[in-house]
């Protein structure tokens, strides 16, 4: 097997292992209340990297991995691993706050509002310009950079209410086109 089919193999499963720990925490923090904004971007983040890693496999499972961008790569997994630590039980793929609860300031949180998307950022382009795939990279680093723009004007409304809320559901955000209704 090709190096490239290793690391497309090494995402995927990484990937799925992140998404049961996000469908957990997403049910234990929407059991305690938490209120989800953005849902109707969420299937299009989805999409995104469903077809990243699609077009990953398709196009660089037979070539070989470029050191330098694999050691970037190595990097940013370490990154990943501290986010997910530092936000522990309220890390999810979708946008969950509870209501007066203080965004995270520990871990890459004193330094970057948003870790996690900045990784997700270097990441979308890192992995194919290691498999030799520039143009592949350049695509999707647009369209990930125009949906992440999108999210984070989502997530900062969503930690602006958290922090100003009461636990009243007339203090319940109304839905708009901006945070997608909400669910429970």
């Amino acid at each position: 097997m090709a190096e490239g089919a290793w690391l497309i193999g090494f995402l995927v499963v990484q990937r799925l292992a992140e998404l049961g720990l996000a469908q957990w925490n997403t049910g234990r923090l929407r059991a305690v209340g938490g209120v989800e904004f953005g849902a109707a971007h969420y299937p299009l983040m989805v999409a995104l990297h469903a077809l990243w890693l699609l077009g990953l496999g398709m196009l660089g499972h037979d070539h070989a991995v470029d050191p330098l961008w694999l050691a970037l790569f190595i990097v940013l997994q370490v990154g990943r691993l501290w986010v997910i630590a530092s936000l522990g039980r309220r890390w999810t793929t979708r946008v969950i706050v509870q209501p007066r609860e203080a965004p995270i300031a520990h871990g890459p949180y004193r330094w970057l509002r948003h870790p996690n998307y900045a990784i997700v950022l270097l990441e979308i382009a890192v992995v194919p310009l290691a498999l030799g795939l520039p143009l592949f990279a350049l695509v999707f680093s647009i369209a990930n950079a125009a949906l992440l723009a999108w999210r984070i004007r989502v997530e900062n409304q969503a930690l602006a209410w958290a922090a100003h809320a009461e636990n009243r559901t007339d203090a319940l955000p109304p839905a708009t086109l901006a945070n997608g209704g909400l669910r429970r």
